[in-house]
């Protein structure tokens, strides 16, 4: 689609809407606190999203991968005498890594659309452009539930009120981030619908222990009888229910020891924490939500069995397998939404990931000396990126100079000229 018909075929103006933040509602959204996720005794559904975070494991690993995703700046680059470089005056570049509109950090933008990729399966940003500049105005992150796909047309109903966005969008206009795709690849499937049956039993699990902090571990158990104590009998359960609810209210104040009435029995039914255990289950659901999300768990501070060497792989494996691709996934899609078919080759967008491979000050000033050894960095080049003023010299291209060409491999230093006899004889 032209930048024409982009421009000028539908826009709503932000500018014309009232925003929620000026006073105005929205029909569509609401910002107001979530309940607690057991409010009035009623426990929400495994795929609500406030309901799933509750869990430790999930909470963590959303964060971790959202802002992991956010901390690094995003390249926009175009080719320029055979190689990318950065071009920091675009307004593209502006919106990708500081602002995208007014009311967002790019921070916010890409921690909140990675979070609903993994938490609804499908993140949709927005490009509105400029009639006046002819560029990019702004990203807009639309929000939860005001995205509808007509899967008969291949199009997008989008009806955001407080973003000031509406209208139906084709392929071609909107950014759509998507988690795993199943039978139809147009839409994404959320991570919580995989580990719905591991995230009901954590979330049971949390509320259990719950219930028996919140009443103190009561007690619970039968109350019953043999046929001989008297005052009891087949036909007479009314009298033995009342002792059963004298024995409840009793042990629900906290009494410990209480005393039966004749020879009645009391059998309990609650098993410890112990016999449940609890505490094994808690680990086996931190290390299966782990597994779905592709986050170590010694990312999610569960270091059990870890080690400096563990720790080193954990962190290697994390960036591979886990956030590199998510990373391609996003690029791809601003790579064939945000530029044409013929700006292929020449423009190009990507995260800049070396922020990620050079976590502590050792390993950095490691690495930094090993690229300029293979003559991959100036020594200026490094000192740019440092903020450190350049020095006169550091342009100069260095390379190590234990390494020779592989022809050079069996001759030897160069030796003398041999002396003739009639050199010999001259001397």
């Amino acid at each position: 689609m032209s930048l024409f018909t982009r421009i000028f075929g539908r826009r709503v103006a932000p500018a014309s809407v009232k925003r929620e933040s000026d006073g105005g509602t929205s029909s569509n959204q609401s910002h107001e606190a979530p309940p607690t996720p057991r409010q009035g005794g009623f426990l929400w559904p495994v795929y609500s999203e406030y309901a799933a975070l509750c869990v430790a494991t999930i909470y963590r690993c959303v964060k971790l991968l959202s802002e992991s995703v956010a901390a690094l700046p995003v390249q926009v680059m175009r080719r320029k005498g055979g190689i990318f470089v950065d071009d920091l005056d675009s307004r593209l570049s502006f919106l990708m890594n500081v602002q995208p509109n007014e009311f967002m950090s790019a921070f916010d933008m890409w921690s909140q659309a990675v979070r609903l990729a993994l938490m609804k399966g499908n993140a949709y940003i927005v490009p509105v452009y400029s009639a006046m500049t002819m560029d990019y105005a702004e990203l807009v992150l639309c929000g939860e539930g005001t995205v509808a796909f007509d899967t008969v047309n291949g199009v997008y109903h989008i009806n955001d009120i407080v973003n000031g966005i509406s209208g139906t969008y084709t392929e071609e206009e909107i950014i759509h981030i998507k988690g795993m795709t199943l039978s139809d690849q147009r839409l994404g499937v959320s991570v919580l619908e995989f580990a719905r049956l591991t995230t009901d039993i954590a979330r049971v699990g949390d509320n259990e222990t719950h219930d028996r902090f919140e009443n103190g571990g009561a007690v619970r158990g039968i109350v019953g009888n043999d046929t001989s104590v008297r005052g009891f009998g087949e036909y007479q359960d009314q009298e033995l229910q009342k002792t059963a609810e004298k024995l409840d209210d009793r042990f629900s104040r906290g009494e410990r020891i209480v005393s039966l009435p004749g020879q009645v029995e009391f059998k309990q039914l609650s098993m410890s924490s112990t016999d449940m255990q609890f505490l094994e289950s808690r680990k086996f659901t931190v290390r299966e939500i782990c597994r779905f999300f592709g986050v170590p768990p010694s990312f999610v501070f569960d270091d059990s069995s870890n080690n400096y060497k563990s720790a080193e792989m954990a962190n290697v494996d994390f960036l591979s397998n886990t956030l590199n691709p998510l990373l391609r996934n996003i690029e791809n899609e601003l790579q064939r939404k945000l530029f044409t078919q013929s700006q292929y080759g020449r423009r190009k967008i990507q995260f800049d990931r070396r922020g990620l491979y050079a976590c502590d000050l050792n390993s950095r000033v490691k690495y930094q000396a090993a690229t300029i050894a293979a003559g991959l960095y100036t020594v200026n080049e490094w000192r740019i990126e440092e903020n450190k003023p350049i020095v006169e010299g550091g342009d100069k291209v260095l390379v190590s100079a234990n390494l020779k060409g592989i022809d050079d491999l069996g001759a030897g230093p160069a030796s003398a000229e041999p002396k003739t006899q009639e050199n010999n004889e001259e001397e």
